[in-house]
């Protein structure tokens, strides 16, 4: 099933996702580095990039929105999908709670309920990206139709099952 929003022939989806989970996941080791080395930036540090992570995750959670509404009902992607997003939702609320815990704090101070959050909040989103990748690489949600290992370029306006002038790698036919 292929995405509906697109930029330049991709799902936005998936190119969305990559900031804010490492942002996120980053503002969790400076909490922890932290604890060990008694550096003031690393709240500060740590309070920002929880701030930036959540705004790319609910522009990232629209398309991803967009695409599930389009997932046919009554199948499983549309089950796992649900988890996926619903999960998401779950993440994106713990580091929520995590960020406004430290709003007042003198230098965003982390303490220990905020790091807790934040370390849930980390490990129930690798839950869900495991089931973003059942969605993709198990259930092909998101994957052009034609898509194949000499598909031409997503820029070229030709369909990916089109094999017009694939070279050495078309499969050899039987005989």
């Amino acid at each position: 099933m292929e995405s509906h929003a697109k930029l330049f022939g991709h799902p936005i989806h998936p190119m969305l996702i990559v900031l804010p989970l490492g942002l996120l996941a980053a503002a969790v080791v400076f909490d922890v580095l932290y604890l060990f080395v008694d550096n003031d930036a690393f709240p500060t540090i740590s309070f920002w990039n929880i701030a930036a992570g959540l705004v790319g995750g609910l522009l990232a959670a629209i398309f991803g929105l967009w695409d599930w509404l389009n997932i046919p009902s009554e199948t499983r992607a549309k089950r796992i999908g649900l988890m996926h997003g619903g999960g998401n939702v779950v993440v994106m609320a713990l580091f929520a709670g995590s960020w406004l815990l430290r709003v007042n704090e003198p230098g965003y101070e982390t303490s220990g309920l905020a790091l807790g959050l934040a370390i849930a909040g980390v490990l129930l989103a690798l839950v869900t990206g495991w089931l973003g990748g059942e969605l993709v690489d198990r259930l092909g949600v998101g994957v052009d139709r034609g898509a194949n290992l000499d598909a031409p370029n997503s820029l070229s306006g030709r369909p990916a099952s089109d094999r017009s002038g694939v070279g050495s790698h078309a499969p050899a036919t039987r005989r």
